[in-house]
């Protein structure tokens, strides 16, 4: 990881090395953090956060469904966000929003231990590489399936929740391949480890439903909002395993890994990236650097950086 220089913890710039907590945080001990990956790119009018206000969002909505009160309103956060990056002299960066349970009280119903938020922003290429966004990653469906509905709560984008993630990837990487696919309870298309997942066939294209355990991802969200302007509809629908093999083209996506076409499933060749994903990759680049005017609202101007860099 590369670091910057400041990190914002509940209401204050720290150097970066000096953001610490207590060992007996609780959200080190049980999970009980929720969070956002966000990203800023240099684009057109300069820096500017991807759909910064719809992350916001969320997170406020993850922490609402573990009882997590913020102590920041969203406007704060993201004042706060922007001045970070500014501070740290970056034009493009990741962006990693954090609200967790802190010190203060031990056990599983710790309603007065303090509520603590930090952000932090640091440069970060292509999650998946370079090589993956051009010429698709290899991927095995994991033996893990994503948790289901009934014991946690797959919408909200909370810390605890990503050892499932974690088990898969692991799995896959072990194995040989970029990525895991994630069936969920009931054997159906999940999503990634990290990334929500899209069918093509028949000039047709397909993802999992919110039923289905999935994150409801916002990368996810702008693709299909870009694939219907472009004139293919996207239907969400209960996708079998078998699907991913007889697919004409498979593309996964999520704010760290951008859209990424899948070339291989189990060792089923999908072949190089369709021209669907091509297109999908190519306005979504046009979207993040604000090139495509339609999509201007989707962007957060951060305005020059104050630190001289270089």
């Amino acid at each position: 990881m590369e670091k910057a220089e400041f990190i914002w913890h509940s209401g204050k710039f720290v150097p970066w090395d000096e953001a610490q907590v207590h060992v007996l945080t609780h959200g080190l001990h049980y999970g009980t953090g929720v969070f956002e990956g966000v990203r800023c790119y240099d684009g057109e009018q300069g820096p500017a956060i991807f759909r910064h206000a719809d992350h916001l969002k969320r997170l406020d909505e993850s922490a609402r469904m573990y009882y997590l009160d913020i102590p920041f309103s969203a406007e704060e956060i993201g004042e706060a966000t922007r001045e970070l990056i500014r501070k740290n002299g970056l034009r493009d960066c990741y962006i990693r929003p954090l609200a967790f349970r802190g010190y203060g009280e031990m056990g599983l119903y710790a309603k007065s231990a303090p509520v603590e938020m930090i952000i932090a922003v640091w440069p970060w290429g292509a999650y998946l590489g370079e090589d993956g966004k051009n010429h698709g990653i290899r991927a095995k469906v994991s033996s893990w399936r994503r948790v289901s509905g009934a014991g946690l709560i797959p919408h909200a984008k909370a810390s605890g929740q990503y050892l499932n993630s974690i088990l898969a990837k692991t799995e896959s990487a072990n194995a040989g391949y970029e990525e895991a696919i994630l069936l969920d309870d009931r054997g159906c298309v999940c999503e990634g480890s990290g990334e929500n997942i899209f069918v093509v066939r028949d000039g047709k294209v397909s993802t999992p439903p919110q039923a289905a355990s999935i994150l409801d991802g916002i990368t996810r969200k702008s693709v299909m909002r870009i694939l219907e302007d472009r004139g293919f509809p996207v239907v969400e629908r209960d996708i079998a395993r078998s699907e991913l093999y007889t697919a004409d083209e498979v593309f996964m996506c999520g704010t760290a890994a951008e859209i990424v076409p899948v070339r291989e499933i189990d060792d089923h060749p999908l072949g190089e990236p369709g021209e669907v994903t091509k297109m999908a990759q190519a306005r979504f680049e046009d979207a993040i650097y604000g090139r495509a005017p339609e999509y201007a609202e989707w962007l957060d101007l951060v305005g020059e950086p104050s630190k001289v860099t270089g």
